[in-house]
């Protein structure tokens, strides 16, 4: 058995979990998310502990239950605390400004650059260069922050753009005559 799926998750107090045939719905302070389920596991609710077991013996069904064990256990962190990814721009002049559920950015093109978010995801610049994107679904968090990413990833020369902020831009030498 997958050893990601052996381990049961606690169910922290305030959070209400629902397990249905067709879906799974995790309830908490920071919202409601829901999750379609699995026909290959068997999810079971007992006294505040989750356990995921395979269905049957197939090595898919083994898979699914560590995957589906690490996405309810995303979904329960989510609602619980919430998932935040740090942006920061490298540049001359790069700016970012949050108004709203819109992030207004500056990097360096002959406009400036609007992204709106979706719902469920707040943007924050503390400063003009760093931006702080936070939600209850990790995926949507990482996404996010993967597109803002995408408008202007950093160039290997420099090491000018958007970039994670534990992230390392190894650059490369110039040419040379």
């Amino acid at each position: 058995m997958s050893r990601v799926g052996k381990m049961p998750i606690t169910v922290p107090q305030g959070v209400d979990v629902s397990i249905s045939a067709e879906k799974i719905s995790v309830k908490g302070s920071l919202g409601t998310l829901t999750r379609a389920a699995n026909s290959l596991v068997t999810v079971k609710n007992e006294g505040g502990k989750l356990t995921f077991v395979a269905a049957n013996e197939s090595v898919a069904a083994d898979a699914m239950s560590g995957t589906m064990r690490a996405l309810v256990a995303n979904m329960v962190n989510g609602v619980t605390k919430g998932f935040e990814k740090k942006l920061n721009l490298v540049g001359v002049g790069f700016r970012a400004q949050a108004a709203g559920s819109k992030l207004n950015l500056q990097i360096g093109f002959s406009h400036p650059v609007a992204k709106d978010m979706p719902a469920g995801i707040k943007v924050e610049c503390p400063t003009q260069t760093e931006i702080i994107i936070k939600g209850s679904d990790r995926q949507v968090v990482g996404q996010i922050a993967a597109e803002v990413r995408a408008i202007r990833p950093p160039e290997p020369y420099k090491g000018k753009g958007i970039r994670y902020a534990n992230e390392k831009v190894s650059l490369k030498e110039t040419k040379k005559k």
